[in-house]
């Protein structure tokens, strides 16, 4: 009986493979440990795909404190439509300017401090927060009646009117309006004396006789309005109006409704009342007005407004009225006062002004002889406060 014996061939081949392995393991090994860190493996074959570095990754070292990155702005909140809106807070703050003029010299008084004044708005006193003197050139409107109702007051005007002439320095700026039946302008605000000359030598041939005071007076206020700083009008004529179509409150609430005009009036027919033993000085058939009511509405147009009323009766005195009038229009005290009643309610605030002494009593005033001097304060009797909407 035969017995089944392996293979000799294949197992001497198993054998062989086993004694071999652990051989070829060994050498990859001692290959690899021989081989420099960091360098590529130089065994490539056909399917490898690109070389790479295979070494460690390094890692920056973390700072010990870093700085928190700063925080983005905030946005910026828009209005609807990209509009711009401001907000203005509106401290009411009124300028008083006044003329301090000594009676019989008519010289302005210099040398007075805040605490000489005292300023009664509706009779309640205010405390002046500043004063300053100024002396500017002026901005003025001569306005003169012309009309043909009698030789007399067109040579007072004309005397008045070259007198004030004469009194002007290069830097002032002058306008020339006329009235009669209706108002004229000769001549816009200049400095060039050439052109105020030629307009008064123009004054030759009246028209209309008559004399609308209140039509030209609201005419002129209302254009100088629109300039800017203290404007003066100069008015020079009877007073009588016969045909205006405003009446006399109309023009008085349009005087106390326009800030920073001062109103100088000097009368004419002086000399011609003084002849009718003051019954009136407008002879030929116009005696239905009284002289003195005439000249009465003047003196009320310059005292609303801080300026001065005059009633020539020669000629010889026009020099000395406007030298007052120069006195007290380029020397004046500019008051500055916060009002106690702060409402912009639109209401006319009536304003006094008074000196006073160290214990708030009259400020009296003396010579060099220790006389007592007459002073007279010319300043605006009021002003209208502000409206909400202004």
């Amino acid at each position: 009986m035969m017995t089944s014996r392996p293979h000799l061939p294949a197992l001497a081949l198993l054998l062989a493979f086993c004694a071999i392995a652990p051989a070829v393991h060994a050498q990859e090994a001692s290959a690899t440990q021989q081989k420099p860190q960091g360098q590529p493996s130089t065994t490539t074959t056909d399917d490898a795909g690109p070389q790479t570095d295979n070494g460690g990754i390094v890692l920056k070292k973390k700072k010990e404190a870093d700085e928190p990155p700063p925080a983005p702005p905030a946005p910026k909140p828009k209005n609807p439509d990209n509009a711009t809106y401001s907000l203005r807070v509106d401290v009411p703050n009124v300028n008083i300017d006044a003329s301090v003029i000594l009676d019989k010299t008519h010289q302005f008084v210099p040398g007075l401090k805040a605490d000489n004044f005292l300023i009664l708005e509706d009779g309640v006193p205010q405390t002046v927060t500043s004063i300053r003197v100024a002396q500017t050139p002026i901005t003025a409107v001569m306005l003169l009646e012309f009309a043909a109702n009698s030789y007399y007051f067109i040579r007072d005007m004309q005397n008045a009117s070259y007198s004030f002439f004469r009194s002007l320095r290069p830097d002032d700026y002058i306008a020339v309006v006329t009235y009669d039946l209706n108002t004229h302008i000769l001549n816009d605000f200049t400095n060039n004396k050439d052109v105020v000359a030629q307009a008064l030598q123009s004054l030759v041939i009246p028209g209309f006789s008559e004399t609308n005071v209140f039509d030209a007076l609201y005419e002129t206020l209302d254009r100088v309005s629109r300039i800017e700083g203290r404007k003066y009008i100069i008015l020079i004529g009877t007073g009588r109006d016969t045909f205006s179509k405003l009446t006399l409150d109309k023009i008085t609430a349009k005087v106390k409704a326009t800030p920073n005009v001062t109103i100088f009036s000097i009368g004419t027919g002086a000399f011609l009342n003084e002849l009718a033993g003051g019954r009136g000085g407008f002879g030929g058939g116009m005696r239905d007005m009284n002289y003195l009511q005439a000249q009465n509405q003047l003196k009320t147009f310059a005292s609303m407004t801080g300026g001065m009323y005059f009633a020539p009766v020669f000629q010889g005195e026009l020099p000395d009225v406007f030298a007052q009038i120069n006195d007290s229009i380029r020397n004046e005290y500019i008051l500055t006062y916060r009002p106690t009643n702060n409402k912009n309610d639109g209401t006319y605030r009536r304003v006094k002004v008074l000196l006073v002494d160290n214990e708030g009593h009259p400020l009296r005033m003396e010579d060099e002889k220790g006389k007592p001097q007459k002073y007279s304060i010319i300043a605006r009797d009021g002003y209208n406060a502000k409206l909400p909407v202004e």
